[in-house]
């Protein structure tokens, strides 16, 4: 993926929130912490489960499987089982709008 694409409006997005989309047939979960976007593939490394229903604490999202933990800013995985990072995308907002681009 070479451009950005828009995904949703910051105004969709309520504190501390998150949402579900593709990006070029790819699950991203896009976080919003502190006010601040972030924009991961929703797959824990561990086992390849989704990630979106995992609690966010801070700027650590936890695997609801097995309990990995994973830093939303860096991708790195912070705990067993999970020993790989996560794939990150870029992530923009202007005018409002929330955009998703290349993967980092």
């Amino acid at each position: 993926m070479s451009d950005f694409q828009k995904v949703a409006a910051v105004s969709e997005f309520p504190a501390e929130g998150r949402l579900l989309t593709f990006v070029d047939d790819r699950a991203v979960l896009v976080l919003r912490v502190a006010d601040k976007f972030y924009a991961i593939e929703d797959v824990c490394t561990h086992d390849g489960q989704p990630l979106t229903d995992g609690p966010v604490n801070g700027c650590e999202i936890t695997c609801p499987r097995h309990g990995a933990r994973f830093d939303v800013v860096t991708g790195k995985a912070l705990c067993m089982p999970a020993t790989s990072p996560i794939p990150r995308f870029a992530v923009k907002v202007e005018d409002g709008q929330i955009f998703v681009g290349p993967e980092l």
